[in-house]
This record gives structure tokens, C-alpha cells and sequence, in this order.
């Protein structure tokens, strides 16, 4: 048996000019490519000429290929010899399921390497000119999905919240549009209603949107300004900057 290797490579939020070094050089050298619904075609583009291409849309609430399938697809390969690259877009290991391709494969034998690439989140606040920490506002954060496979795995968002309020964590939601109702009940357990809310649709690409609202206004923002996945919505006060030059929320909260 002639067993190639797998690369699981991060080709970030979408502009390839994020793409990192490694992760060009990997595309690159690639002779087989299973690449996400949410990669560029921009990013793909740098595939050499003969390297096989095989789309495996994943996307929150749309019809997806199942993760068993790819992870045949990536042994198969792999076991005919190809290199292989699994492209998917942010971070492999930043809720991309990178964690349970990794087991699979190297259970069976093949050979994995992870080339990380820049995850939504922190695009999505970069490209408001949002830092997700800051001494005087934010002394951590949270990345947290709002996709979960059943009720009972749903993040707990009321001690997210207190949680968040306590220790001043910033908390990155990835794909909550659809729970946007939910998420923003439960965060009003533990945070004020004036705690500042951003909202980014397609970080980093041409017709990225965005909105600034406030954590009381979130499903109501995301409603009038037909907001939808793929985005990104950020929690705290390191939008406060961004948000009061807005008019979303006042310079200075009440105690």
C-alpha cells in the first residue's frame, strides 16, 4: 500500500491574501483537494494545474456533505498515494472538525499535518478595527458555537454570560444567526442590555456586511438588516469604540 499524507490546511476567513505561507505551499504541492463551501474560489485557484478538486460543502444550516464521507474520501487518497489537502475555511481546529478528521485518519495508519489558518472570529473584529482583548476592556475571550447537534449539547449562555461579565472575557459566537433569539435571552441573564453587539456577515471578503448594535437589540439588528451565515457576532466591550462612534451605544455605562 502505497499511503500518501493529509494535510488539514486553514485557508482562513476568505481573502487569499490571508492565506499564510505554509498553507500557500501546501495547496500548492496538493494532488488531491477536498475543499468546504466556504473557501474562495480566490484561495483554490492556487492549486496546481493537475490536482484534483472534490467540493464537500459543509455550511451551517444548509444540506452538507457527511463528515463520514469526506473522512472516506481523505483515506482512499491517502491510501493510493495522493496528497492530500483538506481545505476548509478559518481554522482547522477552530470548530472545522479538524479534531475528528485527525483521529480518523491517523487511527488508520496515515500521516496528518495541521497548517492553521485565521479564524473568522478575530477577522470578523479586525475588520471593524475591534481587538477581541484589551487591558482596559477585555482580559480574555471565548470562542463559542451556536450550532450545536441537539438541545441537550447547546453552550450554556446564561453562565456564559456571568461568566463573561466576571472575569471580562469577550465572547466570539460563530454561526448563532439562526439562535440569535435564544442566545441573546440567556446572555440578558448575565449581561446588561447595553452591552455592545457587532454582527459580521462574510468577514474579510468584498461584500462583507456588518452591523453595531447592542446585546437587547441583537435579534432585532440582525432582523431589519436581513443578516445571515456565514457570521460572526462579537460580545463586549472591546466594540464599545466602534459602537459609540456608531450611535449604537452610550460612551459610558451605567453601574
Amino acid at each position: 500500500m502505497n499511503t500518501g499524507k493529509v494535510t488539514l490546511v486553514g485557508a482562513g476567513p476568505g481573502d487569499p491574501e490571508l492565506l499564510t505561507l505554509k498553507a500557500l505551499k501546501a495547496i500548492r504541492a496538493a494532488t488531491v483537494l477536498l475543499v468546504d463551501d466556504l473557501v474562495s474560489p480566490e484561495v483554490v485557484a492556487h492549486a496546481a494545474p493537475g490536482a484534483r478538486i472534490i467540493h464537500v460543502g459543509k455550511r451551517g444550516g444548509c444540506k452538507s456533505t457527511p463528515q463520514a464521507f469526506i473522512e472516506r474520501l481523505m483515506l482512499m487518497a491517502a491510501r493510493e498515494g495522493e496528497q492530500v489537502v483538506r481545505l476548509k475555511g478559518g481554522d482547522p481546529f477552530i470548530f472545522g472538525r479538524g479534531g475528528e478528521e485527525v483521529e480518523h485518519l491517523r487511527a488508520a495508519g496515515v500521516t496528518v499535518e495541521i497548517v492553521n489558518g485565521i479564524t473568522s472570529g478575530l477577522a470578523a473584529a479586525t475588520s471593524l478595527g475591534v481587538p477581541l482583548t484589551h487591558r482596559e476592556h477585555a482580559q480574555g475571550v471565548l470562542f463559542v458555537t451556536g450550532h450545536a447537534r441537539t438541545e441537550a449539547d447547546a453552550p450554556d449562555w446564561k453562565t456564559l454570560a456571568s461568566t463573561a461579565r466576571q472575569a471580562r472575557l469577550t465572547l466570539v459566537i460563530y454561526m448563532g444567526v439562526s439562535s440569535a433569539a435564544r442566545i441573546e435571552q440567556d446572555l440578558l441573564a448575565g449581561l446588561p442590555a447595553d452591552t455592545p453587539v457587532a454582527i459580521v456577515q462574510r468577514a474579510s471578503l468584498p461584500d462583507q456586511r456588518q452591523a453595531v448594535t447592542t446585546l437587547g437589540q441583537l435579534t432585532a439588528t440582525i432582523e431589519r438588516e436581513s443578516l445571515a451565515s456565514p457570521s460572526v457576532i462579537v460580545v463586549g466591550d472591546v466594540v464599545r469604540g466602534v459602537a459609540a462612534a456608531a450611535g449604537a451605544v452610550p460612551q459610558v455605562r451605567a453601574a
